[in-house]
């Protein structure tokens, strides 16, 4: 009986974990080779023991994903050459604060690691790559699928070097199946709150926790642009629905929720599920600044305001058609905000709760 095998990079990231964890579930003969690299052995090892029986249905490969060859040996290469039916490149450089080299060795030389894997499997259905919708860098107005480069600026290397590294997959489209994937603002899961690091919306949600008493959070110079937000179940379930789907091969495919929301009113979601409340005024009090900056958690959105926005704050709309078509197939769709906005402040709240302990000073980084 024809077996697949499906290639994971980025393992033991929190977004391979879960794609990892759907593949075992929805697909019960399906083996997965996962691509390690200086991993903390008893997070790998928690991990897999929450994939239960299926854990026999697990390699794990000690590599890197920006090496020659992803750091395999030859007879290891060979091995998956022969078996490997799906890549899910999802190894990548996200951290803002990314000096230019580092971003530029994981994101694009992975991207070219990735495609000489994919020529030297002798089944290669398909190699879905995780981008990011935030390749548009800045610019305004409705981003369509198939649109890449169109001098747009950037902010900060990391968007600069995601979309040269799908510039390298597209070049490779013309003789390998490939399939891109751009999932707007991730977070955790919907239905649990799990999550990995607490940045990008978290960090607002840790500001709106962390203002004292009944004191209202000012919403921020553009709150009227646009913010979409996709949970990583969702982002996970459709790749691995766009990787099985032979029309997704050679095109790139959005994944957002489609609820079109602003800055504004995903602020204010987020402050009514933390039972709090948002102010018209964009500017902090200069007390309440100084009292936050001393908790590091909130002093990190406090010191770079600007950069945090950008993160966050688009003038872009992004055009989903291809994956809407795609995901109907397999009766996805991405939850609206206000399904799990409550779930997403809970993961919040018990974090500062289990790092708070007898401190006056919280820090959910811990």
């Amino acid at each position: 009986m024809h077996r697949d095998w499906v290639l994971v990079t980025g393992y033991p990231g929190f977004e391979a974990r879960k794609l990892v964890e759907h593949l075992l579930a929805v697909e019960p003969t399906t083996h997965v080779a996962l691509l390690v690299q200086n991993a903390d052995e008893d997070a790998v090892g928690r991990h897999l023991e929450r994939v239960g029986d299926d854990r026999a249905r697990v390699e794990l490969f000690e590599g890197d994903p920006a090496a020659l060859d992803m750091g395999l040996s030859g007879a290891e290469l060979g091995a998956l050459a022969r078996r490997v039916t799906r890549i899910h490149h999802v190894a990548h450089l996200s951290h803002v604060g990314a000096d230019r080299r580092t971003a530029t060795r994981v994101n694009v030389q992975g991207a070219v690691e990735a495609i000489a894997v994919a020529r030297a499997c002798h089944h290669l259905e398909c190699l879905v790559h995780h981008s990011t919708a935030h390749v548009s860098g800045d610019r305004a107005g409705l981003v369509y699928e198939d649109e890449l480069d169109e001098s747009q600026g950037f902010h900060g290397v990391v968007q600069e070097t995601r979309m040269t590294a799908e510039l390298v997959m597209r070049r490779a489209m013309s003789d390998l199946p490939i399939a891109v994937i751009r999932p707007t603002m991730m977070v955790g899961d919907s239905d649990t709150g799990e999550v990995e690091r607490f940045d990008g919306p978290y960090l607002l949600v840790m500001l709106l926790l962390g203002l004292p008493g009944d004191l209202a959070v000012p919403l921020p110079t553009g709150a009227d642009n646009p913010l979409d937000i996709v949970p990583v179940d969702h982002v996970v379930k459709a790749a691995r629905a766009i990787g099985t789907c032979r029309d997704a091969r050679g095109r790139t495919f959005h994944l957002a929720s489609s609820e079109q929301l602003t800055a504004r009113e995903v602020f204010e979601r987020i402050a009514r599920a933390g039972g709090k409340r948002t102010a018209s005024r964009s500017l902090l009090p200069r007390k309440l600044a100084s009292a936050l900056s001393r908790t590091p958690a909130l002093a990190k959105v406090l010191q770079e305001p600007r950069a945090l926005l950008q993160q966050l704050v688009t003038k872009a709309r992004y055009d989903t058609r291809n994956a809407d078509r795609i995901l109907a197939q397999h009766g996805l769709v991405c939850p609206p905000l206000d399904a799990y906005v409550t779930t997403l402040v809970a993961a919040v709240q018990e974090r500062f709760r289990e790092r708070a302990g007898d401190r006056s000073t919280l820090d959910p980084e811990g």
